[in-house]
């Protein structure tokens, strides 16, 4: 029975690869690797009587990823932050796989097939990589080879997007959560109940309780400062009445290596959240540096309770040796392995799509040369031009040039002129402009500018903070237009319907904590 089975999915496999291998369409193929806020909202964009638009991704959809943090918690319902990439109007085909090689001069894309549990995470490459169970127990798994197919494209789009930034520390990406999927939201919504449930237990001592409900939030931007603030209201709308012995043994704590929280606000509005927080009891711990994160307690406790195994130590150099019961990491962004390792070799020059910026530059035949991507220093990301066609270099004369089938958008493009931060606001104009300017086949017309709408944080407490060019606001107003605005931004009516349902379901009834 398995073996035939085994032979069906082959042979659908390669029926979708030989169907997908070549371009029968009159419309040009536009090939958009990733379904994040950039590669999913261009999917959307694009003209379907011009363009055949086919998106390659491990993971079938498309994640709002400013509302996680209100699904980690049970504020919301995971659906709601979810947009499938098949969709009944969409009109896009969809290939579950990730890229595994790219030949610009051929123009053909190497797709490998997703045999088993995508990863989390927008884009990933074959790679052995440590899964959670409960956010502690680390099981380290294999992923066999996919099967491999060629498909041809007349236009690339990356947009594969990053993963969080763990900057080398130990036992961070074994030990720690992350909230980049909504799979990490929902270990996250999981590890925080069971944290309460063990400390529930009449075998737990008062000691191991308090390691058990102490929370650690490395990195104090606006995804670290939102989770703390939902993790405040669950704790204290909530989860007070089903555990009311409980919640003072609560502590939530915030470390980031910098001098201060919110960098990209205002200093008077992230001083308003500073002293927010610590009214509210948020522990708010600047210029401290991580050194490691393992399992267990601290050495210097010595718990008998076999429930002790389920926290972890947090070291740090200002107060060594923490016990705590959850760690969520969020503190930058790292190249995806794609960008890094697949794009790392263009096989040949790709004469008929590429254009000399630098023709001076060389006295050979460019074909003749060995050319690679142009990449950001600091970042490892693809720089692209003021329209976000990709560049090529070649090393020894410093030679440039701009491939005009080829664009890069999102978290893994980096523009020479005018280098803009990694956010959603940023990817989804982004993504809109290209769409916008494919369609009408004025590429050229004008330059990419964005505009700067403005950034807001949840900071608990029906309060937030708001800051645009012109404007600063602060409290229960900027809450209001917090959830007008991510309620405005969400893709399907579906989930404009479904999101203040459950806002007002959750603030009658309170938040559900069912684990499973």
């Amino acid at each position: 029975m398995n073996s035939n089975l085994k032979r069906t999915a082959l042979t659908t496999l390669r029926s979708i690869s030989h169907v997908s291998s070549s371009n029968t369409s009159a419309r040009e193929r536009i090939v958009i690797l990733g379904s994040g806020w950039a590669g999913f909202t261009l999917s959307r964009q694009l003209k379907k009587s011009k363009y055949e638009v086919i998106v390659v991704s491990p993971r079938s959809y498309f994640v709002f990823t400013p509302l996680l943090a209100s699904t980690a918690v049970g504020t919301l319902e995971f659906r709601t932050t979810l947009e499938p990439v098949r969709a009944r109007n969409a009109n896009v085909d969809y290939i579950q796989g990730w890229a595994d090689d790219v030949n610009f001069d051929k123009k053909t894309l190497t797709i490998e097939a997703v045999t088993g549990k995508p990863k989390s995470g927008s884009y990933v490459t074959s790679l052995s990589e440590p899964s959670q169970v409960d956010g502690l127990t680390t099981i380290t798994t294999v992923k066999k080879k996919g099967e491999l197919f060629d498909i041809k494209y007349d236009k690339l789009i990356v947009a594969v997007g990053c993963y969080s930034q763990t900057f080398g520390t130990k036992g961070v990406k074994e030990n720690a959560l992350f909230l980049k999927d909504v799979g990490d939201a929902r270990r996250i919504r999981s590890r925080i109940l069971q944290c309460f449930e063990i400390a529930s237990l009449p075998t737990t001592s008062e000691s191991l309780r308090k390691q058990l409900l102490n929370f650690a939030i490395v990195g104090g931007g606006p995804t670290g400062i939102e989770f703390a603030a939902e993790l405040f209201d669950l704790c204290h709308e909530d989860l007070i009445r089903l555990y009311p012995t409980l919640v003072p043994f609560v502590k939530i704590s915030i470390y980031d290596i910098a001098p201060k929280i919110l960098p990209m606000f205002d200093a008077k509005l992230a001083a308003y959240a500073m002293n927010l927080f610590r009214r509210d009891g948020i522990s708010i711990k600047t210029e401290h540096h991580i050194e490691e994160l393992r399992p267990g307690l601290p050495s210097d406790r010595h718990e008998k309770n076999a429930d002790a195994a389920a926290c972890l130590t947090l070291v740090t150099k200002e107060e060594g040796e923490i016990g705590i019961g959850m760690c969520v990491w969020s503190t930058g962004l790292m190249m995806n392995p794609f960008v890094r390792k697949a794009l790392d070799s263009v096989h040949k020059y790709p004469a008929s799509s590429a254009k000399l910026n630098t023709p001076e530059a060389i006295k050979a035949l460019p074909s003749s040369l060995k050319w690679s991507l142009k990449r950001d220093q600091k970042t490892g990301g693809l720089m692209v031009d003021d329209r976000f066609r990709v560049k090529l270099v070649h090393p020894e004369s410093s030679a440039e040039a701009t491939m005009s089938d080829v664009f890069a958008i999102g978290d893994v493009s980096v523009m020479e002129k005018s280098q803009l931060p990694a956010t959603a606001q940023v990817a989804n104009q982004e993504a809109n402009w290209l769409g916008k300017h494919l369609n009408a086949g004025d590429i050229d017309s004008q330059k990419f500018t964005f505009r700067n709408l403005g950034v807001m944080t949840y900071l608990g407490s029906m309060k937030a903070i708001m800051q645009s060019e012109k404007t600063e606001v602060k409290g229960r107003t900027a809450w209001l237009i917090w959830r007008g605005a991510y309620l405005t931004k969400t893709v399907s009516w579906r989930n404009k319907l479904l999101i203040p349902m459950y806002w007002a379901i959750n603030w009658i009834f309170g938040r559900d904590i069912s684990r499973f």
